[in-house]
């Protein structure tokens, strides 16, 4: 049988969202002071520049896993402080770069640091890689 306790209803008013400022747990940039549009601009080809070198080592390279963590450990952060951004989320740039890091990431949790990508998905990535390259130039 249920507990008393579960059947009444609470005496207690709920407690309505106050207009103090929001505190964000778990996320390491407040949306509203995430970044300007050069620190965007600047993150992101350095994580695309990370993204293309770290593909393109060779699978005998005693530092892929090495390079795998440090990608995963940058793809992390530059996720976790730029997809909350409302005004970056119609952005070429960052649709694709968001994308190409889901694919990479994705390969590197299923198969482990040191597995190869398979050409095809390497190709995609790549491509990715230079339409954000380009969008950026252009502010996009």
């Amino acid at each position: 049988m249920a507990s008393a306790s579960l059947l009444t209803t609470p005496t207690t008013k709920p407690v309505l969202p106050s207009k103090s400022p929001t505190v964000f747990v778990g996320c390491a940039y407040p949306p509203a002071l995430a970044s300007s549009d050069e620190e965007y601009a600047n993150e992101t080809s350095e994580v695309i520049n990370k993204v293309r070198s770290t593909i393109n080592m060779d699978k005998s390279d005693p530092n892929v896993a090495a390079a795998v963590a440090e990608l995963r450990e940058a793809a992390n952060s530059w996720v976790a402080k730029y997809r909350r951004e409302k005004d970056l989320l119609g952005r070429p740039s960052f649709r694709d770069v968001y994308s190409a890091l889901n694919a990479v990431s994705g390969h590197y949790i299923s198969f482990g640091p040191t597995a190869p990508i398979p050409a095809k998905r390497k190709a995609r990535i790549l491509e990715e890689m230079d339409t954000a390259e380009k969008a950026l130039l252009r502010g996009r």
